[in-house]
């Protein structure tokens, strides 16, 4: 089979040899798809046991600077005692190679910085709290 093909304004004139016979369906190269059957079964749950509210969970969450990725904690610019301005720097987080500034969501004092230089983070996970 001869092909013409242009490039740059020139024509050229291929021949191609056909090997294969698109017209025929192929069978995936990982083989026949054999569907599996599954039974699901109901089972019944053990009531949950009511437990007291974490002091985390009680502290207002205006109180809180919580971790907006998860990541290394690469510099912490705070520390117990510390008043600071909302919009000011509390510390830098690295994630996928980037870093991300994270600032203080309202005026206040640092009541307790939980983590240091190093230390992996989460998402959500409070980072610094506020009296």
């Amino acid at each position: 089979m001869k092909l013409q093909i242009s490039i740059d304004g020139k024509t050229y004139e291929a021949e191609v040899e056909v090997l294969e016979d698109d017209t025929m369906p192929r069978q995936p190269s990982y083989g026949p798809y054999q569907p599996l059957h599954a039974t699901v079964q109901s089972m019944p749950v053990a009531s949950a046991k009511a437990t007291a509210p974490s002091a985390e969970e009680n502290a207002s969450e205006d109180k809180l600077c919580r971790s907006p990725v998860t990541g290394i904690v690469i510099k912490v610019n705070v520390e117990t005692g510390q008043v600071i301005e909302a919009n000011d720097l509390i510390m830098v987080l690295e994630a996928m190679k980037m870093e991300t500034n994270v600032t203080a969501p309202n005026a206040g004092k640092v009541k307790s910085v939980r983590v240091a230089q190093g230390d992996s983070v989460k998402v959500n996970q409070v980072v610094v709290e506020f009296e």
